[in-house]
């Protein structure tokens, strides 16, 4: 039994909280804020989508990226202004694009095996996290588009999943609260949405009923090791030591990689959010419940319960920029008004969060250089997704050195 510190109780930090207090190991989770899931698990776009599993590393999402620049309310915008941080991770990010059919395909996979795992943790806890099993509907305005994803649809099915392509006809009657006017699209039945708030907290009230032990408002100052056996961790508790570390720290996860002499490239890039509150009857009926992808506009949406609309978008690169723009969140009450005209957008609530991705695309983990240190994160989108099979992966690479 290993004594095992925590960094992170977002999404990832928790579900590995969970596969280790499984195996029986006694787990310190270290956590800056007050709660648990309190910055990027806390309002993301709630799909758990294998669907979405396509990384980004391609010459089509680099042309995207240049021609949208300069335009402010663009789906990706580049904040140019010199960083060595932002053009070194760049730089790893276009070397990946001869990966790009492998890494795609192997993120499916590991998509399909964390959906497993998530809802036997779901059923077996009793975690209520309004949960909708309705599939995901993505839908294209062009050929060009629709051509572009039977393409990418390839991959997918080549990593396992089941995505059916459909027509406009067939889109109205997925979800006939969707309106306009489409080429097609493709929709895949096993993949769902819920609450990675709700989840969160419900995960992490399980963990301490199964002895973990969380550390809030303790931000970690310094990890480090003391002899050859044993991991120092230095917070707001004091000087602790521990036989192992696990970095589940998102977007700080850089500075602590580099703590223990490992280059963990994670980059901050910045998501928007609107939860819009369906206060009236009519706004209830005229809301979606089947999650939907607009690839355009790359907007994607989850119905949590009867009434909360989640819509969610746009990848800034902005550094550690957390500050909640009005013309990036103004796409987003837009495209409802469009797409839902009956959904009352009176009272609707922003929110911007820094996904932690790594070049690849692909997250870090298992074992740092050093013994003791090992690592799960770098999800960057896909972290609601991935994170219940990334925590059994640590977790069984923990047990393999004990």
């Amino acid at each position: 039994m290993s004594r095992i510190a925590i960094i992170g109780a977002g999404i990832t930090g928790v579900t590995t909280a969970y596969a280790l207090a499984q195996r029986g190991h006694l787990v310190t989770v270290f956590e800056r804020h007050r709660y648990a899931a309190m910055e990027t698990s806390f309002a993301n776009g709630g799909q758990l989508s294998v669907s979405n599993a396509e990384v980004w590393n391609n010459h089509a999402t680099v042309l995207k990226g240049l021609r949208w620049m300069f335009t402010r309310d663009a789906p990706l915008l580049l904040n140019p202004r010199p960083s060595w941080h932002k053009y070194s991770w760049i730089g790893e990010f276009l070397r990946q694009i001869p990966n790009y059919r492998a890494n795609t395909i192997e993120t499916v996979r590991l998509a399909i095996a964390a959906r497993e795992h998530l809802f036997g943790i779901a059923d077996r806890e009793g975690i209520a996290f309004d949960h909708e099993t309705r599939g995901i509907l993505h839908f294209y305005a062009t050929r060009s588009e629709h051509n572009a994803a039977t393409r990418v649809n390839e991959l997918l099915r080549a990593g396992g999943l089941d995505r059916r392509p459909v027509t406009p006809d067939e889109i109205r009657v997925i979800e006939p609260a969707l309106n306009g006017d489409f080429y097609g699209g493709f929709f895949t039945e096993s993949d769902s949405t819920g609450d990675i708030h709700k989840f969160t907290r419900g995960l992490s009230a399980a963990c301490e009923r199964q002895g973990v032990e969380f550390r809030y408002d303790a931000p970690v100052r310094s990890i480090g090791s003391v002899g050859p056996k044993h991991i120092e961790i230095v917070s707001e508790s004091g000087h602790e030591l521990f036989d192992n570390v696990v970095v589940c720290a998102g977007v700080g996860s850089r500075q602590f990689a580099s703590m223990v002499g490992d280059h963990v490239n994670v980059y901050p890039v910045k998501g928007y959010s609107i939860t819009v509150n369906l206060d009236d009857e009519i706004s209830r009926n005229s809301a979606p419940w089947v999650s939907l992808l607009d690839d355009r506009a790359k907007i994607v949406t989850s119905r949590l319960g009867l009434d909360r609309f989640r819509v969610a978008g746009t990848a800034e690169f902005n550094g550690f920029n957390r500050d909640i723009r009005s013309d990036r969140v103004e796409p987003l009450i837009n495209w409802v008004r469009r797409h839902f005209p009956y959904v009352s957008t009176a009272r609707v609530i922003p929110w911007a969060g820094l996904r932690p991705m790594l070049p690849s695309m692909l997250p870090r983990v298992g074992r740092g250089k050093r013994p003791g240190v090992f690592y799960n994160t770098g999800h960057g989108h896909l972290g609601w997704t991935l994170s219940a099979a990334t925590a059994e992966g640590v977790a069984h690479a923990i047990g393999m050195e004990s």
